[in-house]
Parts: C-alpha cells; sequence; structure tokens
C-alpha cells in the first residue's frame, strides 16, 4: 500500500470527506499518475483516507491510502501532484507503508480559543481538563449522550496566545477517539464565561500507541 502525508489548511478546510477522495482521484489523472481501480462496469479508484477530518478543521498530518500501478517513483508523487491541487492543499511525502489504519491511536492537536474581550486566565481553563471526569453532549447513532472525555485526553496544557488562549493536546484517535472540537464545547457546558468567541483546530500529528509518529 502507497501512502501520502498532505496537509489542508485555510479554505481547504471546508472541503468534505467525499468531496475529497474525489478531489484525489481527479488529481492523481491529471498529474498522470495511474492508480489502481477496481473491476466491473463502474471502476473506481482505490483511495481511502485515515481518520476523516470533520469539516472546518486544519491539519499537518492527513494520511490518504492508494496504488500506484504505473512504477511512478513513490519520492516523486507530491511534486507531480502539487500543481494540480487547489489552494490549501499541499502533498507533503509519499511511502510505502504496511501499517494498518488501526494502529493509528493517537492525535497532536492544538485549540486556538479566541476571545473579542479578553481571555480568562490559563490556570483557569486548565483546571476543567485537569477534573476527573468531565460530561460533554456529543452525537450518536442513537442522539445525543452525555459522554465522559476525560479518559480520551493524554495530554492537554494550555497557555496564552495573541489571539487568546492556545490548548495542545494529545488525544485518543480512534476506538474510541475524541474529536478536539469537544473540548471547546466542554468549556461552553461547564466554564461558559470562558467560552471562546471563534476557535481553530489544526492537527499537528497523528501517532502510534507507542506515541510514534504513525506512518
Amino acid at each position: 500500500m502507497h501512502r501520502l502525508l498532505y496537509e489542508k489548511t485555510g479554505n481547504a478546510r471546508w472541503i468534505s470527506q467525499l468531496d475529497m477522495i474525489r478531489l484525489f482521484q481527479r488529481a492523481f489523472l491529471r498529474a498522470g499518475i495511474a492508480i489502481k481501480h477496481s473491476e466491473g462496469y463502474h471502476p473506481h479508484a482505490y483511495v481511502s483516507i485515515a481518520l476523516p477530518l470533520p469539516v472546518g478543521q486544519e491539519s499537518r498530518c492527513e494520511l490518504l491510502d492508494f496504488a500506484a500501478v504505473d512504477g511512478t517513483p513513490l519520492s516523486g508523487i507530491p511534486a507531480r501532484l502539487n500543481p494540480v491541487l487547489p489552494e490549501g492543499l499541499r502533498a507533503l511525502d509519499c511511502f510505502e507503508s504496511s501499517r494498518k489504519i488501526r494502529d493509528l491511536a493517537l492525535l497532536r492537536a492544538q485549540i486556538t480559543l479566541e476571545y473579542d474581550h479578553g481571555a480568562p486566565a490559563p490556570e483557569q481553563v486548565a483546571a476543567l481538563f485537569a477534573q476527573p471526569a468531565l460530561l460533554v453532549e456529543k452525537k450518536t447513532k442513537n442522539g445525543p449522550a452525555q459522554v465522559d472525555i476525560r479518559p480520551l485526553i493524554r495530554e492537554l496544557t494550555v497557555q496564552p496566545c495573541a489571539d487568546g488562549l492556545l490548548l495542545q493536546a494529545l488525544l485518543c484517535a480512534q476506538n474510541p477517539g475524541l474529536n478536539p472540537e469537544l473540548l471547546t464545547a466542554a468549556l461552553r457546558a461547564h466554564l461558559p464565561a470562558c467560552a471562546p468567541d471563534f476557535a481553530r483546530v489544526m492537527r499537528l500529528e497523528v501517532l502510534d500507541a507507542a506515541g510514534e509518529p504513525f506512518r
């Protein structure tokens, strides 16, 4: 299996998961890179994205799996793809990988909290996430449910920044995983006076269970 590492920033963060699949299928075609397709009357390209990124979030560590069939050197694929990718999408690396997506365990993310009228004390926000339990309403297949997100937070620091506060978090990525947006939801639910006027999420790195970069 071939694995592409790419970033998704700026206006590209509004592209949905399904549209991203279609976009990369067209990008491979435009770049002249032949990839494996299914057989039958309606063949489709074998392209899959690990750990789908919620619309509106940015990332510097997205992973896309595919299989090139024309002997294209993997090291040259990013340079061929980037000229045909839209603004905000940039291929960073391409390599062989035998690791299964189920081995992806942790996500390092930063959440920038912006305030129109001054940020609260970092210690006040940090104290909330240090509690032994932290219930947040989450959408599930059976409707809204109260979920304790505290066990899914492995590390979290809060520090001031130019825009307000910066949260640096190490979170469980899947089975179960924690969407970084739920950290902001926790603030709105439990510390409404510290809730930001706007929040931005950036994925920084995906890791395995040992804390090593997942590739």
